[in-house]
């Protein structure tokens, strides 16, 4: 390893060498108005002042100057322990961080806590001039006119009487007026549609503006080491909280009269159980918590929205098979006494196990006929198609959300790097664009051994989760051998249950259940993993970084969650041999096999069972613990009654929002959104499930908000990141993985064949295509002759009286063929047309899917539209500014000119005079 990649491992604080200083961190493009306070200098303190008793004020006590911030600390002249360093040190680097804050133009006030005295509020205010300089850093766009273009008006006006009922109410959310706007330049301010200084930059700008500061304000000196970040002093314990305020209370409209109460409005046609029905109001949203929380619950509510078609379709397809399940042909025969009574299947396991009838399994093959019948078929190629639909769709609607919101050209140039990544800039390289020198974090040695131990520690957790997988194979394989033998003795008093609970049934459901805990605790375990390699690569900007542990998450629970359900799907049943030559596991472990009916309706169980305890386990994560946390808070540190506690310590006494934010809603849904997609086949309603969870989820997580957190820090984003390309990878796989469980898992390919072949001459004896004779055809035979001393069973049922022979799930030749127990050529039929059902819906769907991506545009005319006048726009102010400039510039030149020349001409004509 070079001496710069080891050099690159073992830095780990946000810290930077002053030599590097002015070129790298501190330079004028990302900290205009940063001032270097000397080594040495008493540095400013923080005027105090006392609480003036306004509960609801968003202002410092003068009244005037709006609070962009507030940071917490427990002041250390107030503990017993005041003289230990670590305390000491806390102080001065506070003290540090605060003096450079005041020397960069931000203005402080200190206020001590109502609760509890060791506590004092830092709030920080950001003045205009500040504001105007640290907008144009951050190429935040504001408005330069009002948009002059018509809007279309909608065919379905006329239901506007009906539809106006689920829109929040215009009176209390009003409809915000539409502007073209441009990146905000300071020179340029006299272009700009400057109504209200106050309101011209919303509370959500300032408080983005000021956290990009405090995230860049040094802290400490030594030597030649200058640290600096908020993240690192709360870190170290030198600030307990710091965070941007909510403007009211959520359920108490305020009392101030400049207050927009736009929490409080949020909470009332939004996050309120009463408002359920109501369409969600995202620009409001957007405004109070920034673009990137906007753009998940665009996304959410528009997922929703097109869930319901989809659940509509699937709802219908379970409907006729329940409605269907006593007309079945083939269940029928199962269940009659006359042919699945007088059928006796071998054994499916060793020794212990013994014969049984295949009437037994009766009620499985009802319930089987609900998810296994025609209308699965048709459901799944819909889904396929619906999945297109949608994604088309929502590239759409994002497009009109990036320009409403004004983030059609943020590009990552505009994105500032992370102080992170800023704080490890010590090696050079030519930038590949502008060929001109600039630092990076590492060398290429560096980066390369940081990628090489990311994807490492990634492949190996992944090889756990498939041991873990290997492992719960062999518990059902071991149970299934213990279930066989006690299970039906152990239910002989509760004989009402007895026909439902199989040595199967009792194996999925146990195994589903062990499978869910291993996945919820590795999921535990993996996520302290992948951040810390995440922050070990180093990333240049946030949406790097949460690309990276994005793509990284999702790798990770795609197989953690999936790898079960693809085993039962693709896996279970499809090795096992035949009872006198079965195939082991281990070499100790004989292979599990399939009901009669196939293995669908295991995998709707563990389909239901993973569906079902995630969604209860993230409720009680998303809901519970907040408000338990909150609740002993507020117990631990309540009040007398007559004391008034202001705005900032009210927030500070909800919950923290976690460091990834919204990375967990994501994860969440688009899991989902495979298990609606990728088995769709086995479990139609699987989208009516996830439709009813999203519906609790929009509400949950707007609650949860508003009411539990503390405001987030707001972000620009254009979209949902990583997670397209993610959606769109899963779209692609599950049109191969619907195909191929409706061919291999499912027994549908097998009733085709047999109807359309094997019930009529040259292979069947019916004169007409049936299903009769069905299940007698499917069924092999297998002489118990032929059992090896390993697999014979030790005991016989009292009914087996002297039969020879017994039946087993499979297509081989009998006994006594010259070719026995080898495939037979139904065997050979069946394959081939497995293979032709695949490729051509595959074909078929993909083709669809093309068609439908080509001919739906992502972004809507009218948009282009919009975009090209805001353009023009920009353009013509960009050149008249240019042309005043200029103007401005030569006008002394053209003064002089016109002098130089009046005196020319007095002087000719004192000549000629």
């Amino acid at each position: 390893m070079s001496e710069d990649g080891y050099n690159d491992i073992m830095e780990g604080d946000t810290e930077i060498e002053m030599g590097m200083i002015e070129d790298v961190v501190y330079s004028q493009e990302f900290l205009p108005t940063f001032e270097t306070i000397p080594v040495g200098a008493s540095v400013p303190k923080v005027e105090k002042a006392e609480f003036n008793g306004k509960s609801d004020s968003l202002f410092f006590n003068d009244g005037v100057r709006r609070i962009d911030f507030v940071l917490v600390y427990e002041d250390e002249d107030m503990k017993e322990t005041d003289k230990n360093i670590t305390f000491q040190k806390r102080k001065k680097r506070r003290e540090y961080f605060e003096a450079s804050l005041m020397k960069m133009g931000m203005e402080l006030e200190a206020v001590r806590s109502v609760v509890d005295e060791k506590l004092l509020f830092v709030k920080v205010h950001m003045p205009w001039d500040m504001l105007c300089t640290y907008a144009e850093v951050l190429h935040i766009k504001l408005p330069i006119q009002p948009n002059d273009l018509s809007t279309t008006s909608s065919p379905f006006n006329f239901l506007s009487c009906i539809t106006k009922h689920f829109y929040p109410s215009e009176d209390l959310i009003a409809k915000e007026t539409e502007y073209f706007t441009a990146p905000f330049e300071k020179d340029r301010l006299e272009y700009f549609y400057v109504k209200d200084r106050d309101l011209f930059f919303t509370p959500s700008m300032r408080s983005r503006m000021a956290y990009y500061i405090l995230s860049r304000a040094p802290y400490e000196v030594q030597e030649n080491i200058k640290k600096f970040g908020v993240t690192k002093l709360l870190d170290g314990g030198v600030y307990k909280a710091a965070y941007p305020l909510h403007d009211c209370r959520f359920n108490v409209m305020s009392k101030e009269d400049e207050c927009p109460n736009e929490r409080y409005l949020l909470y009332n046609e939004w996050a309120h159980p009463k408002s359920f029905y109501k369409m969600q109001p995202l620009d409001l949203i957007r405004k109070y918590y920034g673009e990137k929380i906007g753009i998940y619950f665009a996304w959410l509510g528009f997922y929703t929205a097109m869930l319901a078609l989809a659940a509509i379709v699937g709802l219908g397809c379970f409907i006729y098979g329940y409605t269907t399940q006593e007309t079945s042909t083939w269940s029928k025969e199962v269940c009659d006494p006359l042919i699945g009574g007088n059928i006796v299947m071998c054994p499916q396991c060793d020794k212990e196990c013994t014969y049984w009838r295949l009437n037994s399994t009766c009620e499985s093959s009802k319930k089987l006929c609900i998810f296994d019948n025609y209308g699965t078929l048709v459901f799944a190629v819909f889904m396929a198609i619906w999945v297109t639909v949608f994604l088309e769709f929502w590239k759409r609607y994002q497009a009109e959300l990036e320009y409403d919101w004004d983030t059609v050209e943020f590009l990552e140039q505009e994105e500032q790097p992370r102080p992170e990544y800023e704080a490890k800039c010590n090696h050079t390289r030519i930038n590949p664009v502008t060929r001109a020198k600039e630092k990076v974090p590492y060398t290429a040695c560096g980066r390369c051994i940081r990628l090489s131990l990311g994807i490492g520690t990634v492949l190996f957790w992944i090889v756990l989760i498939l041991a873990s997988v290997v492992a719960i194979i062999v518990y059902r394989l071991a149970v299934f051998f213990s279930f066989s033998t006690r299970l039906q003795s152990d239910l002989k008093e509760l004989e009402p249950f007895k026909e439902y609970v199989t040595a199967q049934m009792a194996t999925s459901v146990t195994a589903s259940i062990i499978s869910f805990v291993v996945i919820m605790v590795l999921n535990i375990l993996y996520e302290r993993v992948a951040i810390w390699i995440t922050d070990f690569e180093l990333p240049r900007t946030k949406t790097d970084y949460e690309n990276s542990l994005t793509l990284k998450m999702f790798l990770f629970q795609f197989v953690n969650y999936y790898s079960s359900c693809f085993y039962i799907a693709f896996a279970k049943g499809k090795v096992v041999g035949y009872p006198g030559q079965p195939v082991y596991l281990l070499g100790k472990y004989r292979n599990e096999e399939c009901d009669p009916g196939g293995c669908l309706i295991e995998l709707t169980t563990q389909l239901t069972v993973i569906m079902g305890g995630k969604a209860i386990w993230n409720n009680i994560q998303e809901v519970l613990l907040p408000w338990m946390k909150n609740l002993i808070f507020r117990y631990c540190t309540r009040v007398g009654s007559e004391k008034v506690i202001p705005r900032w310590e009210q927030d500070y006494q909800l919950q923290p929002i976690g460091k990834l934010g919204l990375f967990y809603e994501y994860l969440e849904m688009v899991i989902q959104f495979g298990f609606v997609t990728l088995f769709v086949a086995s479990f139609p309603l699987a989208p009516v499930l996830a439709l009813v969870n999203n519906l609790f989820e929009i509400r949950v997580d707007a609650w949860k908000i508003l009411t539990q957190f503390r405001r987030m820090v707001p972000e620009k984003a254009q979209d949902i990141g990583a997670w397209q390309p993610i959606l769109q990878g899963v779209a692609i796989l599950a049109v191969a993985s619907n195909a191929m469980i409706i061919a291999f898992t499912s027994d549908m390919i097998p009733r085709l064949v047999y109807y359309w072949s094997f019930s009529v001459y040259p292979y069947g004896d019916h004169s007409s295509h049936t299903m009769q004779g069905y299940i007698n055809n499917t069924l092999s035979v297998f002489d118990i002759q032929d059992f090896s001393n390993k697999s014979r069973p030790l005991q016989t049922p009292y009914w087996f009286n002297n039969s020879t022979t017994c039946r087993y799930r499979d297509f081989r030749y009998p006994p006594g063929h010259h070719r026995q127990y080898e495939y037979s050529i139904y065997y050979w039929h069946v394959i081939a047309a497995k293979m032709a059902f695949i490729i051509v819906v595959e074909h078929i769907v993909y083709l669809t899917k093309f068609v439908l991506s080509y001919v739906i545009p992502d972004v809507p005319y009218t948009v282009r539209e919009q975009i090209k006048r805001e353009k023009y726009l920009s353009q013509v102010i960009l050149h008249e500014t240019n042309l005043k400039l200029v103007t401005k510039r030569l006008k002394p030149v053209a003064d002089k000119i016109h002098k130089h020349n009046e005196d020319k001409e007095e002087e000719m004509m004192d000549l000629n005079f």
